[in-house]
């Protein structure tokens, strides 16, 4: 009978337990459809509700249209280059984002480089990355240090003459984003001040010639794929477009006021620390349990 309302006990404590976690994991799981409203990342086509400053967000993919070669920017150490400079001999894996970005941009270059780890291909020999800030403000100096980030990230100190990391003015910016078919709008961050962006993530592949030839979207690129859109952007074929299925950098909304992503973290630690507190009272009663029980049978054993 003791060992049938142990068990009864302990199954219903079990129980109890794993209900938290599921309530910890579904919690999660709408926190994450949440984090996509008002957090880090959204669908674009998804949301039957787009905040109003995401209309004006998005890839229109413009492939087998001609960059303009003739932009003027600054490379990471200030010196002035013209965007052609980086033409003419191999295919250029081309991003637009800005390196101060906290949300987005650093996943979509993480994962670019990521990928390009396991590419067999070289920049600086076989392409060329250019990354261009869409951000006027921002400096070589950020520029520089986002490069000397992202090469130790890379593990390829030879190949630092292939990635580029660029500034300029609006115009060329502009310029440059309408080529390519990039939306972005500067927004509030939480301090009220128009200091971020809104814009989807993407890179793109482009000919030695400059024309634009196949799109990537997202934050994680497939190395089997960039792989093969190299060589062929390297022979100037042009790819079909891809399902524009969009990721976007866009966290506050100053109309809203809200940010469920932290009320979702807070709520979620809560849910971890009660599963944590009940798993360490069952194994501390387990423990009791077991030694009542040695004792008892000593104690039947020796009478």
């Amino acid at each position: 009978m003791q060992r049938a309302e142990t068990g009864r006990r302990w199954a219903k404590a079990a129980g109890l337990v794993l209900a938290c976690a599921m309530v910890c994991l579904g919690f999660g799981w709408s926190a994450k459809a949440q984090e996509s409203w008002y957090g880090q990342k959204q669908m674009g086509d998804s949301a039957e509700q787009q905040p109003p400053v995401l209309k004006k967000v998005g890839i229109a993919q413009r492939l087998n249209a001609q960059l303009p070669l003739n932009l003027e920017f600054r490379d990471e150490t200030g010196k002035p280059v013209r965007l052609g400079d980086y033409f003419g001999k191999r295919p250029v894996i081309l991003s637009l984002v800005y390196y101060q970005c906290k949300i987005l941009c650093p996943e979509e270059i993480d994962g670019l480089v990521g990928a390009l780890e396991m590419v067999k291909f070289n920049p600086g020999r076989d392409f060329d990355v250019v990354l261009v800030s869409i951000d006027p403000t921002e400096t070589p100096e950020i520029a520089a240090r986002e490069k000397a980030f992202y090469l130790r990230r890379y593990g390829r100190p030879q190949a630092a003459n292939g990635w580029h990391f660029l500034t300029g003015e609006q115009p060329a910016i502009n310029t440059l984003a309408s080529a390519v078919g990039f939306g972005f709008v500067r927004v509030q961050g939480p301090d009220g001040k128009l200091t971020q962006f809104a814009h989807a993530s993407a890179i793109e592949l482009v000919t030695p010639e400059g024309r634009l030839a196949q799109y990537y979207l997202g934050v994680e690129f497939s190395p089997k794929d960039l792989q093969l859109g190299l060589v062929e952007a390297s022979h100037g074929t042009i790819g079909s477009p891809v399902d524009n299925i969009l990721t976007y950098c866009y966290r506050y909304d100053p109309q809203l006021n809200r940010h469920s992503l932290l009320i979702a973290r807070i709520v979620q630690a809560g849910c971890l620390l009660t599963v944590l507190i009940l798993g360490t009272y069952m194994v501390v009663n387990f423990r009791r349990d077991i030694r009542e029980a040695r004792e008892q049978k000593a104690r039947l054993v020796n009478g």
